[in-house]
């Protein structure tokens, strides 16, 4: 595992520093779904800091098993409204945020708890009814709606685009995701900063990395096949 997660950074920051940026601008988020704790274990001691988990209560589980404080969690699926503080209260980043309805719980749990809750919002940039997320057209009004609530706190985008056998068909998808966060950076909206783009995964990172992405959500590359 330690020489798969090498070969990851290497080449993140060989594709970072021929697209001009720096390779400590991305960070790598270990999708976790199903591996279990001991092998994050082992991610966590070849060098990985950040894990993603898809379910809430796997999530649970493996995040108090491990009880480590030097990782940060982040919720990569989908989540529900009734499953909202669970989420507020382990993870330091959601990534999936795609309606007000889903916001203001975020909001009302983390109230509950003094926290002020990071999150993405999820934009679905190939309309793919299959997919979460916001329109591109409504995700202003919606990013609007959001910075109104107080233990809330917008940080960037998220997207999955479709799947295509080449990563370069995926490049005008992340494309998209960069032009509307260059126009919601622009609105200059309240208790919004647009710093993190999450997009990217095991078989195209390198075209997200070009484009702009700041969070890459990498599983079957660390880890393998899932069973």
């Amino acid at each position: 595992m330690k020489e798969r997660i090498e070969k990851i950074k290497r080449r993140i920051s060989e594709t970072a520093e021929s697209c001009g940026r720096e390779s400590e601008s991305v960070s790598i988020v270990a999708a976790s779904k199903t591996v279990t704790s001991d092998r994050v274990k082992s991610a966590i001691a070849a060098g990985l800091h950040v894990f993603g988990e898809n379910y809430i209560q796997e999530a649970i589980d493996k995040i108090e098993s491990i009880a480590d404080d030097s990782v940060a969690w982040h919720f990569i699926g989908h989540l529900q409204s009734n499953k909202a503080r669970y989420a507020v209260k382990y993870f330091d980043l959601i990534h999936s945020v795609d309606s007000v309805k889903l916001a203001k719980e975020i909001n009302k749990q983390a109230k509950k708890i003094n926290k002020i809750q990071k999150i993405l919002v999820q934009v679905n940039i190939s309309m793919e009814s299959t997919k979460s997320g916001v329109t591109v057209e409504d995700a202003v009004s919606l990013i609007e709606e959001i910075s109104r609530l107080e233990n809330v706190s917008v940080k960037g985008l998220m997207t999955m685009p479709p799947y295509f056998n080449s990563p370069e068909k995926v490049r005008p998808y992340f494309k998209g995701l960069v032009q509307l966060k260059d126009k919601i950076i622009c609105k200059n909206i309240p208790n919004v900063e647009i710093n993190e783009l999450s997009m990217g995964m095991t078989g195209d990172f390198e075209a997200a990395v070009c484009e702009g992405s700041t969070l890459v959500r990498i599983g079957t590359a660390i880890f393998g096949e899932r069973a």
